[in-house]
């Protein structure tokens, strides 16, 4: 029988840093994983095959064929969880800066509430742990800026790897086509949500108390102007959605899955 609520991770050349020990963490947590290798060249896919026999039916693997980058990674697993049963989908960084206990926390607040998405924020307040690289930090600030502005939507930190789904007939016409974007996919999927129907009052940010930096991120400071790049076609994508605002509304109107109280999947 397929958990409730479903953790997707998307994994490229991840077989020396995923640690193994916060995967299984999140299944004894009473929660599904499905591992998605976009087509890794290391071994990483014989890491999950080996984590998905230590825990039968808790951890899945979905491989990808080649690379199409952690966008398309978290869609396919997205998809293939819903198609499964799932009523709540999450997707988590393989570098776990976000803790399991802190992802864990994002699935009660959504599950304590109304809301159809819980987004991770690293604010950087007293009492909470966030360890993020000065020039990584401006540069987010700038970046989540502009991508307010995309959305037409006050969004503190869109880029937080630590986020999660209610299962919807809006999340469900927000996955139906590929990402524009390799990076900067999680603008497109809020940006495809609102135009699917939600409002602002469907998303709550959740402040991270504890987020590290780890070392070996893909995106580097001097790949930023590719991130303007992303949200510049994200901008012309979602301008041609809200032009279809009548039928784009009529979504959450559509037979879909229901959604349902699963508390005691995390405890």
């Amino acid at each position: 029988m397929p958990s409730a609520t479903t953790i997707v991770i998307p994994c490229y050349n991840e077989s020396a840093r995923l640690p193994k020990e916060r995967v299984l963490a999140l299944v004894d947590a009473g929660l599904h994983v499905l591992l998605v290798d976009d087509g890794s060249t290391d071994g990483t896919a014989l890491l999950l095959r080996l984590l998905c026999q230590s825990r039968p039916g808790r951890v899945t693997v979905l491989e990808q064929p080649d690379n199409r980058g952690k966008g398309e990674a978290v869609r396919a697993g997205f998809l293939a969880a819903l198609k499964s049963g799932s009523r709540v989908v999450a997707y988590l960084d393989a570098d776990f800066a976000t803790p399991v206990e802190e992802m864990i926390r994002i699935l009660r607040e959504l599950m304590s509430g109304s809301a159809h998405a819980a987004l991770g924020s690293r604010i950087a307040v007293l009492g909470a742990q966030i360890e993020r690289r000065a020039v990584r930090h401006y540069l987010g600030r700038i970046f989540a800026t502009f991508a307010s502005l995309v959305l037409r939507v006050p969004v503190y930190d869109t880029q937080c790897g630590a986020k999660a789904f209610r299962a919807s007939p809006a999340l469900a016409a927000a996955l139906s086509e590929p990402f524009h974007a390799r990076w900067a996919f999680d603008v497109e999927l809020i940006g495809r949500l609102l135009a699917a129907g939600l409002t602002v009052d469907d998303f709550i940010e959740v402040p991270l108390r504890r987020w590290v930096d780890v070392a070996g991120s893909r995106l580097r400071p001097l790949q930023f102007p590719l991130l303007g790049w992303e949200l510049f076609r994200i901008h012309l994508a979602l301008g041609r959605l809200r032009w279809n605002v009548g039928p784009a509304a009529r979504v959450l109107e559509a037979p879909g899955p229901a959604i349902v109280d699963i508390r005691e999947d995390v405890g």
